[in-house]
C-alpha cells in the first residue's frame, strides 16, 4: 500500500511530482460523505487531504494522485479550479514550464508539421470558450454491484468548468489534413514510471477531432489551468467523458490508421452494444466491443443524505445537478413517494449543452417513518436515468436513477 510519506518521496527518480503540503485540516476533513454503497475498505481510506493548490479532497490513490471532489461544491453549477477532481493513470508526472511548452502537430494523414509554443497558439488562433462537465469514464464505478476493479471512484470524479482555448480544428487546418485521416491521436507530457508500463495516449475519430467543441485549453474558469488538471494546456472534448481529455498536451498526430495502444484497447471499452444511443467510434469498434464515448444522463442530489431526519409538515429541498454527454437537459423528475408519483423540478439557468444543470424541487414532509425520494433525469431525446445497473466488467456509465431514504417524525 502506497503511505502519504511514500508518495512525499515519489519525486526522486527523476519523478517530478510536487510535494504534498503538511496537511492542517479541520476535524470534519477526516470524515467527508461518501455514497455507502462504496467498498468498505474504500469508504475507511476515502479521507480528505489537500494536494497543493487544492482544497481537501478525496483521496482514492496516492500513485498515481486520484483524488475526488466532495459532493458540497457540487452545489453550484461552476466547480471550482481548486475543488476540481484529479485523475492520473502514470505516476511520472511532468512540472511543465509554460515558456518552454510546445505542441507538436504532424502525422502520415498531415500535409505538414507544425509546432506552437503558448503565445503562438494564443496569437495565432481565434480563442474559444464552452462550459463542459470533464467526467472520469469510471465515475460511480465504487457504486457497482457486485464491485469490479479499478479506481473505486463515489460520485466525485467530475467537475463543470469554463474552458477557453483554440478549436482543434483550426489547429488542424493550419497543418492541413489529408483525405486519408481517419483518426488523431494525443499525447501528454506525463509517463510511466516504467519502461514496461505503456505510455498513456488516447486518439479521436475525426469527425470527433473536427468537432466545434474539441478544443486545447489554457484556461479554466479565467485562469490558468491548474497543475493537477492539465497546465499548460489540455484537450478538451465536451460530452465525452474524461480519458479523452489529454493532459498537457504536446503532440497530435493526424493518422491514417487507427491507432492501437493499450488505452485504447483493452483499456476504455464497454460490451458492443450494452448501452443505447451512446455514440460510435468505427475505426476502433470490433463485433465484441467499443470504446466508451459519450457520458450518458445523469443526477446527482446534493442537497439530501441517506438517513437525514425531518419533521412532519417541514419542507424537504430536493436539489443538485443533471447533465449528459451534449444533448442537453429536458426534465429532471422528483418522486416523494417511491416512484409511486413524478414531479417536474424547476430547471435552473442553462449554461450550455454540455454544462451541469441545476435543479430543484420542494415538497412537504407527511406521513411519519421512513419515506424514499426518488430523482431521474431526461435529455433533449428522451434519454433516461435507468432504474437498475446496466452492469459491465469496467464499471461504466453508472446513471441508475437516485434514491434517498429519509426519516420523517
Amino acid at each position: 500500500m502506497t503511505t502519504r510519506r511514500r508518495f512525499l518521496a515519489m519525486g526522486a527518480g527523476g519523478i517530478a511530482v510536487p510535494a504534498l503540503s503538511s496537511l492542517s485540516l479541520p476535524a470534519w476533513a477526516a470524515t467527508p460523505w461518501q455514497p455507502g454503497e462504496l467498498p468498505e475498505g474504500t469508504l475507511a481510506t476515502g479521507i480528505l487531504e489537500k494536494l497543493p493548490g487544492k482544497v481537501p479532497l478525496i483521496k482514492r490513490s496516492y500513485r498515481p494522485p486520484n483524488f475526488e471532489t466532495p459532493v458540497d461544491y457540487f452545489r453550484n453549477p461552476i466547480t471550482p479550479n481548486d475543488a476540481f477532481f484529479v485523475r492520473y493513470h502514470l505516476a511520472g508526472i511532468p512540472n511543465v514550464d509554460a515558456k518552454g511548452w510546445k505542441l507538436r502537430v504532424h502525422g502520415d494523414a498531415a500535409a505538414g508539421t507544425l509546432e506552437l509554443d503558448l503565445a503562438r497558439l494564443k496569437k495565432d488562433f481565434e480563442p474559444a470558450e464552452i462550459v463542459a462537465v470533464c467526467q472520469c469514464s469510471g465515475n460511480r464505478r465504487g457504486l457497482s454491484n457486485p464491485h469490479v476493479a479499478g479506481v473505486e471512484w463515489g460520485v466525485g470524479a467530475m467537475g463543470n468548468a469554463r474552458w477557453k482555448g483554440v478549436r482543434l480544428r483550426d489547429i488542424l487546418a493550419k497543418v492541413g489534413v489529408k483525405d486519408s485521416a481517419v483518426e488523431v491521436a494525443f499525447d501528454g507530457a506525463d509517463g510511466p514510471p516504467l519502461a514496461a508500463t505503456p505510455d498513456f495516449r488516447k486518439s479521436l475519430p475525426m469527425a470527433r477531432a473536427l468537432h466545434e467543441s474539441t478544443m486545447i485549453a489554457y484556461e479554466m474558469n479565467g485562469a490558468p489551468l491548474p497543475h493537477w488538471n492539465g497546465f499548460p494546456a489540455r484537450l478538451i472534448v465536451p460530452g465525452w467523458t474524461g480519458t479523452y481529455w489529454m493532459k498537457h498536451v504536446v503532440d497530435v498526430d493526424v493518422r491514417s490508421h487507427p491507432f492501437e495502444s493499450f488505452w485504447m484497447n483493452p483499456a476504455y471499452r464497454v460490451p458492443a452494444g450494452k448501452f443505447h444511443g451512446i455514440e460510435g467510434f468505427p475505426s476502433q469498434q470490433n463485433a465484441t466491443s467499443q470504446p466508451i464515448t459519450d457520458i450518458v444522463v445523469n443526477s446527482l442530489v446534493t442537497s439530501l443524505r441517506d438517513g437525514q431526519r425531518f419533521h412532519r409538515g417541514q419542507t424537504v429541498d430536493v436539489a443538485g445537478i443533471a447533465w449528459d454527454g451534449g444533448r442537453g437537459i429536458r426534465d429532471v423528475l422528483v418522486s416523494p413517494d417511491s416512484g409511486r408519483s413524478w414531479h417536474p423540478a424547476h430547471l435552473g439557468k442553462d449554461l450550455g449543452p454540455y454544462s451541469f444543470r441545476p435543479f430543484r424541487y420542494q415538497f412537504r414532509a407527511a406521513t411519519p417513518g421512513p419515506a424514499v425520494v426518488m430523482v431521474k433525469a431526461v435529455n433533449a431525446r428522451g434519454d433516461t436515468q435507468v432504474s437498475d445497473l446496466i452492469f459491465n466488467p469496467a464499471g461504466y456509465h453508472n446513471n441508475v436513477v437516485s434514491r434517498i431514504q429519509i426519516e420523517v417524525a
